[in-house]
């Protein structure tokens, strides 16, 4: 049946992002956005036609409500998803699904129990950077290692959930995406070396910056280093992702991409970054009226965290973790 009525929980950018991508498809109608805000949630409302709540379990039960659309922090996406499920909705969470792999995959469990959708947001994989790599790949032959950082200055770091402990969680974690690009790219990880370091910010709760390095060892043999941080302590913004070969290699840095083979050099082509959640919301309209296909699975989302779980735990005990096949 047409509209399909989305409940939205959520006000920050991608929240936003969604809410102009329902508003564009006639597939769907935007019906109520609960926020934590009343007076924020109103002045959301107003321009998208929604009507404002401030308790998301209200939201997740209204009988007008299909599919719940979660776009609000970190920490708080599992018991959402997990409440919605039960009320038998259609579910939209952006990464990650849950802070550790068991309860995500235990979410998993629940959305082909209850027969509804369960979609977790991977835009990264739908960015030309990354299709501009996907592409270019089989032309430099076997990749044997990748560096890839990101790091963002803050300067100072804001009191937002995002540089929260407990609300963002594990940098691997709260940034799924950096390990989901590579694992996309290359394949099974057989092991993790990881360590992480944060530093304090003004209240208990929150951090000023944090470093989070990983060595992953694929089981083609590849070896990457990620590289993330943000905050007070990183002095240059940067995004590079370099990629060495044994018939040429790939540099990405910021927007520019270059292919290096032995006899030449050309720049990747890499599109826009814009529009990656207009993209999203379409794919999942087409899936509940149609039954297309979405571009990302439950299984490949929840292998990445399987990954980012394994980094959490060798920086806490100082190992290698092995990850088992």
């Amino acid at each position: 049946m047409y509209p399909i009525r989305v409940g939205l929980i959520g006000t920050g950018y991608a929240a936003k992002a969604r809410a102009e991508s329902l508003a564009a498809d006639s597939r769907a109608k935007l019906v109520a956005v609960a926020g934590r805000s009343l007076e924020k949630t109103r002045e959301f409302c107003q321009v998208y036609g929604a009507e404002p709540l401030t308790a998301w379990l209200d939201l997740v039960h209204r009988p007008d409500i299909d599919l719940v659309v979660i776009a609000s922090v970190n920490a708080d996406h599992a018991l959402m998803a997990r409440t919605a499920l039960q009320a038998e909705r259609h579910v939209v969470v952006e990464y990650p699904l849950a802070l550790s792999w068991s309860e995500a995959a235990a979410l998993v469990e629940l959305s082909q129990t209850q027969n509804r959708l369960l979609h977790v947001e991977h835009i990264e994989l739908l960015s030309g950077i990354h299709l501009a790599v996907q592409q270019a790949l089989p032309r430099v032959g076997t990749p044997f290692y990748v560096r890839y950082a990101s790091l963002n200055s803050q300067q100072p770091a804001p009191q937002k959930w995002t540089y929260a402990y407990e609300q963002f969680g594990f940098p691997l974690v709260g940034a799924l995406s950096r390990l989901h690009r590579l694992i996309n790219l290359f394949g099974a990880v057989a092991s993790v070396s990881c360590q992480a370091q944060y530093w304090q910010g003004a209240t208990p709760e929150f951090f000023a910056a944090c470093l989070c390095t990983a060595q992953l060892r694929f089981m083609s043999g590849l070896v990457a280093d990620l590289v993330y941080g943000k905050g007070e302590t990183i002095w240059q913004s940067s995004r590079t992702l370099e990629i060495q070969a044994e018939q040429g290699g790939i540099l990405v840095e910021g927007e520019q991409g270059k292919l290096v083979l032995p006899d030449q050099s050309q720049p990747l082509q890499m599109g826009s970054r814009r529009g990656l959640f207009a993209k999203d919301t379409s794919m999942v309209l087409d899936h509940l009226t149609t039954g297309a296909a979405l571009y990302v699975s439950l299984a490949e989302s929840l292998y990445a965290l399987k990954v980012a779980d394994a980094a959490h735990r060798s920086a806490n005990s100082g190992q290698t973790i092995q990850l088992a096949h």
